[in-house]
């Protein structure tokens, strides 16, 4: 049995993020506080085109916890990926103790978010898909926070078919067999979950596993979540 400690590393995408990039990061560290002493974690900020004062906040909030990166790239899967690689580059273990937790610059995880990521990676977790749920509904019309609820399906099981990178963790060495992160502006996340399962990964997506993420109407990815909410809009006129 492998004894080695786990080692998390925690990929931000970050593009003109300065609202809500703090919320973001004290939500990360909160959910450092409560690994177990012996698991290591590195934070890897990939600040990606940015115009406000992002990158400024990134680095005065990362505090010794990991390291901010910089791209003009504007493709939010070439972002990740550079996020990916840089926590690879900075990790000296075995790539079967390496999580990967993915989660966005306008998300909140919970504290337990970490936790029990690396309790189902111990249990031979290869990958694992999360839900999200809304912060606000307030650029929206009054009935979008019901649409997008009813039409949220969750199976009685807790399983679902959601894919979001901001709520995605993999292991390192089922990352690298599947192919990483692709270099494409959208659905990034549900292309590398597609090859996840074409290399045999074991998957699991499980609801309970959430994050509160923006209730944005324009988004920084083309066709994202945030144009996902506002097409409810539309259905509600």
């Amino acid at each position: 049995m492998n004894r080695q400690p786990w080692h998390i590393a925690v990929l931000i995408p970050a593009r003109n993020e300065e609202q809500l990039l703090p919320r973001c990061l004290e939500s990360i560290a909160a959910a450092i506080a409560l690994l177990p002493s012996e698991v290591t974690a590195d934070i890897v900020i990939a600040v990606d085109r940015s115009s406000d004062r992002t990158l400024e906040i990134a680095r005065r909030m990362i505090h010794g916890r990991g390291v901010v990166i910089t791209t003009q790239s504007g493709i939010v899967g070439r972002a990740r990926g550079l996020a990916a690689r840089t926590a690879l580059g900075r990790y000296r273990g075995a790539l079967s103790r390496c999580w990967l937790a993915n989660t966005d610059a306008d998300s909140s995880v919970p504290a337990d978010w970490m936790t029990d990521h690396l309790t189902l990676a111990s249990e031979n977790i290869d990958a694992i898909a999360g839900t999200v749920d809304v912060d606000s509904f307030e650029e929206h019309s009054g009935v979008v926070a019901e649409r997008f609820r009813s039409s949220y399906v969750v199976r009685p099981d807790g399983s679902h078919s959601h894919v979001h990178g901001a709520n995605l963790g993999v292991r390192a060495d089922a990352y690298l067999r599947a192919g990483g992160w692709k270099s494409i502006a959208t659905a990034e996340d549900h292309d590398l979950w597609n090859r996840l399962e074409k290399t045999g990964a074991n998957r699991i997506s499980i609801s309970r596993l959430q994050v509160l993420t923006s209730g944005r109407r324009v988004g920084r990815a083309p066709h994202g979540f945030a144009d996902t909410l506002a097409a409810h809009n539309e259905v509600a006129t």
